[in-house]
């Protein structure tokens, strides 16, 4: 790894999203993330306590957190529905909480479900991503999406859910403009190769949600 740029590792949320995965490649996705060292393993509410038996707690508190997605990939589901799902995942053992927002309130321009919506869960104490899909909003919806996350409690702003186009280092950087200090930004969805995942860590974003992580943690020790 050249000493001149960062390593990646500890950056990487290693996925696994696809719904058609079983529990022996949820076993595998928590090996590999413990062998890299990656920030964390991001898996459906569904595998959190599966997850959970294969990434211990240490006393610390569990390396790699262990996040759970909610209300993914739409957002489209009641609140009460979203957070009854939080809700399990923490109780199941997830130490952050990825969340996909009210959009279709967002395209009604109304704030304040999304806000009530967003800051029930984020009371529940966990770090909580609210996944914006960047590449899909306008410049005003994301303005307003992102003020509100923040509002609620959001610690970080990801770009998209994987379902949407692939983020790029605009998207970052326009979160980070947006963001101003007052949230981490992790950039997910499309996530190709190790020359890609470094200029979006340039641009910004200190997490890299990905399932490629395998690939670009062996790629930097090339």
């Amino acid at each position: 790894m050249s000493a001149d740029r960062p390593d990646l590792a500890p950056l990487i949320d290693h996925a696994l999203l696809d719904p058609h995965h079983g529990s022996s490649a949820v076993r595998q996705c928590c090996e590999e993330a413990r062998h890299f060292g990656f920030a964390g393993v991001c898996v459906a509410s569904r595998w959190v306590a599966s997850a959970r038996e294969q990434l211990p707690l240490d006393g610390k508190g569990a390396s790699p957190q262990l996040i759970a997605v909610v209300g993914f990939p739409f957002g489209a589901v009641p609140a009460a529905v979203k957070l009854a799902e939080a809700v399990a995942a923490a109780e199941a053992g997830a130490d952050e909480l990825d969340v996909v927002p009210d959009f279709g309130a967002l395209a009604d321009r109304q704030s304040t479900p999304i806000h009530d919506e967003l800051a029930a869960i984020c009371e529940l104490g966990l770090p909580v991503k609210v996944i914006l899909e960047v590449g899909r909003l306008d410049p005003d919806s994301l303005a307003l999406l992102v003020e509100i996350s923040i509002d609620a409690g959001a610690r970080f702003l990801k770009s998209g859910s994987g379902f949407g186009p692939a983020v790029t280092v605009d998207h970052i950087e326009q979160l980070r403009q947006l963001a101003r200090g007052r949230a981490a930004i992790k950039a997910s969805g499309g996530i190709a190769n190790l020359e890609q995942a470094l200029a979006l860590v340039e641009a910004g974003a200190t997490r890299l949600g990905t399932s490629r992580g395998v690939a670009l943690a062996q790629a930097m020790r090339g």
